[in-house]
């Protein structure tokens, strides 16, 4: 049950200043059509994906150094005389593939027209899945601990926790991809999509990123402000990336997101939960008490929590996740997915880019200070979230200072979010629109869930998005949607 949760954090799902112009540049780029597509490997074939392998500076300081791999896919279009150029995409993560992401958009209903209108790039990220992969060797037992710390009731759990980050921090760095880390961040994958539009011979790049996705395309566009074309960021994080703010929000997005499955759980008496909000949220913290003074089927309060904010970003998961609390409530059997996602990858990339990509508070007191604040203000999973992890104890040392987004550069960028977002919320993705200034537009969608284009649950916000990314055109100033019946 745990595995899961690791998962959900990653699934959510967050900057570096810039380098001087002619440092972002690299000094020798792949020649154009010198990448050579074939089949897809792996057990499911995707129809008409086609993959690469493009080899990336380590250190984009020094492009003639050590070379890694960036796994690389393409859906391209079937009608080239309406082809405008490439859309590189993003799901998400960090730590997430994004190999099958341009068949997974097409089969969840990306536009016929942005279809025909760009060949769709998919890459696994440096550091991730088919591309050269890190590790920091973790055990079956710290891979089931997921990415969320245990949820801290005091200052005393804090410091017990404190004893696992320093271990997982130290195994990452001796660990033997540790040659890695330093060069595992946002900045430098950026750089490796710029590496990748010039292999491909494209003037510029059209971009389309969630959850995560949103930051790198927000840390691309700030980097090569000229060589972005049509930018769309979905379901954005603040200006910061994923800092020790954003993983703060996690438990304001879990609280502006509750009452919506508060809601549908009480029109559902079948379920047994209660029959009001007021009693569904009085359920919860039943179930986590009762959960965290004994754990049922390897299930406690924390695995509980972290299985409830990650079944709140889709309204299609509302049933399941009340099926599960009813499990739990009854002593059935529970529901527990199963996975197979390489969790030692998804969790080591992770925490190489989200510990190397800022600054994470050094001191023990400040993360008991931040606990004991965000369990007052947001209790589902305010006592986890600003606990303590491992970017406290990682490497200081750093090849460059954060990236800071800001409003330098065209007025190419359309920001699709949803207002009640758990996993990247809307006081997050404002920040963001203020960082960018007169770059951005952001059109916010009266929704909850995780994800907005091309999902279909708000035709507002996705025909914004078609639009733009289709003619260039977007709205006129930020744009609100009203709610829509479900479909």
């Amino acid at each position: 049950m745990r595995r899961s949760l690791s998962l959900a954090l990653t699934a959510t799902a967050l900057a570096m200043t810039a380098l001087p112009a002619t440092a972002s540049t690299p000094t020798t780029t792949p020649a154009p059509g010198a990448l050579r597509w074939g089949p897809c490997a792996g057990e499911v074939p995707v129809p008409r994906l086609e993959c690469t392998t493009l080899q990336v500076p380590l250190d984009h300081r020094d492009p003639d150094g050590r070379q890694i791999e960036v796994a690389v896919s393409r859906l391209a279009s079937q009608k080239p005389a309406r082809r405008r150029g490439i859309l590189l995409t993003n799901p998400g993560g960090p730590g997430g593939s994004g190999l099958t992401y341009p068949a997974v958009l097409a089969a969840s209903g990306l536009p016929q027209e942005v279809l025909d209108s760009y060949d769709i790039i998919g890459f696994d990220p440096r550091g991730v899945g088919r591309s050269t992969p890190v590790t920091c060797d973790l055990t079956e037992a710290q891979q089931r601990r997921g990415n969320f710390p245990p949820y801290a009731h005091t200052a005393a759990d804090v410091t017990r926790e404190a004893e696992y980050a320093r271990k997982i921090a130290e195994q990452c760095e001796r660990s033997r991809t540790a040659w890695m880390l330093p060069h595992t961040t946002t900045a430098e994958t950026a750089r490796d999509m710029d590496r990748l539009r010039a292999a491909l011979g494209e003037p510029k790049l059209s971009y389309l990123g969630a959850s995560y996705g949103s930051y790198l395309g927000a840390v691309y566009t700030t980097l090569f402000p000229r060589r972005g074309d049509r930018m769309v960021l979905d379901s954005n994080m603040g200006p910061g990336g994923y800092d020790v703010t954003a993983m703060r929000l996690f438990a304001r997005g879990m609280e502006d997101r509750f009452p919506d499955f508060a809601a549908f759980a009480a029109e559902h008496p079948e379920y047994g939960l209660g029959s009001t909000p007021r009693q569904i949220t009085a359920k919860f913290y039943e179930l986590v008490e009762r959960l965290d003074a004994k754990p049922v089927q390897d299930v406690d309060g924390i695995a509980f929590r972290g299985y409830t904010f990650e079944q709140l970003y889709a309204d299609g998961s509302m049933p399941a996740l009340a099926e599960f609390w009813q499990a739990v409530d009854t002593g059935a059997e529970l529901p527990l997915p199963k996975l197979t996602t390489d969790i030692e990858n998804l969790l080591a990339s992770r925490f190489a880019v989200v510990c190397g990509d800022s600054r994470w508070p050094g001191t023990i007191r400040e993360y008991q200070r931040n606990v004991a604040v965000d369990r007052l203000k947001y209790p589902m999973l305010g006592g986890s979230t600003a606990s303590i992890n491992p970017c406290a104890f990682w490497p200081r040392e750093r090849t460059e200072p954060p990236v800071r987004i800001t409003d330098r550069g065209p007025s190419n960028v359309l920001m699709v979010q949803n207002e009640r977002d758990p996993g990247t919320p809307l006081a997050g993705a404002r920040k963001l629109r203020q960082a960018l200034g007169g770059r951005a537009t952001m059109v916010t969608a009266d929704q909850g869930g995780h994800g907005v284009y091309p999902y279909g649950r708000n035709t507002c916000a996705n025909d914004a998005a078609t639009t733009f990314l289709t003619t260039g055109e977007r709205p006129a100033r930020d744009l609100a949607c009203a709610a829509e019946p479900s479909k």
